[in-house]
């Protein structure tokens, strides 16, 4: 994961997931099965499907038939449901039949859901060029104020550090332990957190970066980004196609986003950054930076940050693109990379206007 390879287009072949039919489950789950209409590989937010319940042996009558996805009810008319306000990726579409005796008889069927509309393509504009640390490899960014919290990686070599990008200070450096690889931080309800990448534990410390606490990863296996929405949702990615949402007080992975455009799910989300209502994610070996909705997961846009590694100083250590941070004072993001001695100060525009 942590060592720069190639780098590709933004818009690179997706790899589209098929879905295999699974049997249904739950109370009496011999009773019946469900198949969706029309039959195909993926689905699409808005479609409209007619779900048809095959072999029932209920006994009694029907009083009422609920169509759910991943707890969401759908709209229904008759057998026809509305794919409309759901998540993103592999989903469970459950079906429950409630009999006017007290049964309840359910089955579920799995499929793929995609976004609706494609990514739209932006690129970037250099306002500033800044100076920054080349012995730090960049894994997580974020500013309080004029203050940049930035999180480095490596063994032996990790640190969590304060600094100002615009006079170069560094207020205060604290090195990890050597057996700890450092990965994203946020700054969280008066906390700044930050990940480990495979030793599933992250740190919690006060805002004078001392050391306060410890949690434990729970479903995902390893750390890579972290960011929050400003209000009590705290995003996590782990490589993977998911976006974990974390417990805002534990910590713990509670529910997670699965990362679609048009035409496939999609992984390799890195450093993090919340702006503008959106989640905006380093692309791990890509010169992009996803725009993603946090709502559903759907990835929205692409910036095409190709050509900014050309501008840093060609050494031996330089790596990929990685760190995003959101400047609100003049509504501009900060970027660099691993190991880069330049942070760029951009702001990006629609390719179409």
């Amino acid at each position: 994961m942590k060592t720069y390879l190639q780098r590709f287009l933004i818009f690179a072949a997706f790899t589209t997931t098929a879905i295999g039919c699974h049997a249904p489950s739950t109370t009496h789950q011999a009773d019946f099965v469900i198949d969706l209409f029309p039959k195909k590989k993926e689905y699409h937010l808005g479609d409209t499907l007619v779900v048809k319940m095959l072999h029932p042996t209920f006994e009694g009558k029907i009083e009422k038939i609920d169509y759910q996805v991943h707890r969401n009810t759908l709209i229904s008319v008759g057998d026809t449901v509305i794919l409309a306000s759901l998540p993103l990726g592999k989903q469970y579409l459950k079906v429950s039949v409630q009999m006017t005796n007290g049964k309840t008889y359910t089955a579920q069927k799995e499929f793929l859901l995609l976004a609706k509309e494609a990514p739209k393509l932006y690129h970037y504009q250099i306002l500033n060029e800044y100076a920054h640390d080349p012995n730090a490899y960049t894994q997580g960014l974020e500013f309080v104020g004029d203050t940049l919290v930035e999180s480095t990686g490596q063994y032996a070599e990790s640190t969590i550090r304060k600094w100002n990008p615009f006079t170069g200070e560094v207020y205060k450096n604290v090195p990890l332990q050597p057996m700890y690889f450092g990965e994203g931080a946020t700054v969280f309800g008066g906390k700044i957190l930050q990940l480990t990448w495979r030793e599933q534990v992250g740190f919690v410390y006060d805002a004078q970066l001392n050391l306060q606490k410890t949690f434990k990863y729970n479903k995902s296996k390893e750390g890579w980004g972290l960011c929050h929405n400003g209000n009590d949702k705290l995003y996590k990615s782990d490589g993977t196609e998911k976006i974990w949402l974390l417990h805002p007080e534990t910590f713990a992975e509670i529910d997670s986003l699965q990362l679609c455009t048009n035409k496939s799910m999609y992984s390799y989300a890195n450093e993090l950054e919340f702006a503008n209502g959106k989640i905006y994610a380093n692309t791990f070996l890509k010169d992009g930076i996803m725009i993603i909705n946090p709502e559903n997961g759907a990835i929205e846009g692409v910036v095409d940050v190709r050509g900014l590694k050309e501008k840093v100083t060609k050494t031996e250590k330089v790596d990929v693109l990685n760190g995003i941070a959101y400047y609100p004072v003049r509504k501009t993001f900060f970027i660099t990379g691993k190991n880069w001695d330049k942070i760029f100060e951009v702001v990006f525009t629609p390719a179409n206007p």
